[in-house]
């Protein structure tokens, strides 16, 4: 019979450390930074001829995107990539040809599927 209150006792014990470590890991799991969910870029690289699936991926939209959401990507992708602040030359060009692409300006290669 005096096993009973020791018993007691560690077991409150317990659920009070078990609790303070609940407790602890909840407000470092809140205090974390936020960081913004980034979309999976596209693995593969470019293929021989742009089809209008790899322009949408390219510039991050649907293939039947309205023209004026395909010059608000092909803005910010330039501003990016654009050659004379650092970007790249042959990138600037493959972000214009996809938007020419999506925007009709450009023929689209017939795809053999």
């Amino acid at each position: 019979m005096a096993a009973t209150p020791l018993v007691t006792g560690l077991a409150v014990a317990a659920a009070a450390l078990g609790s303070r470590q609940l407790i602890q890991a909840w407000h470092a799991f809140k205090a974390r930074p936020s960081v913004p969910v980034a979309r999976r870029f596209y693995p593969g690289g470019f293929q021989h001829e742009m089809t209008k699936r790899e322009a949408a991926l390219i510039l991050g939209v649907r293939e039947h995107a309205p023209i004026e959401k395909i010059r608000e990507a092909h803005k910010k992708m330039m501003v990016a990539n654009h050659p004379d602040s650092g970007g790249s030359h042959f990138l600037a060009s493959k972000i214009n040809q996809a938007k020419d692409i999506l925007t009709g300006k450009s023929k689209v290669a017939s795809s053999a599927f």
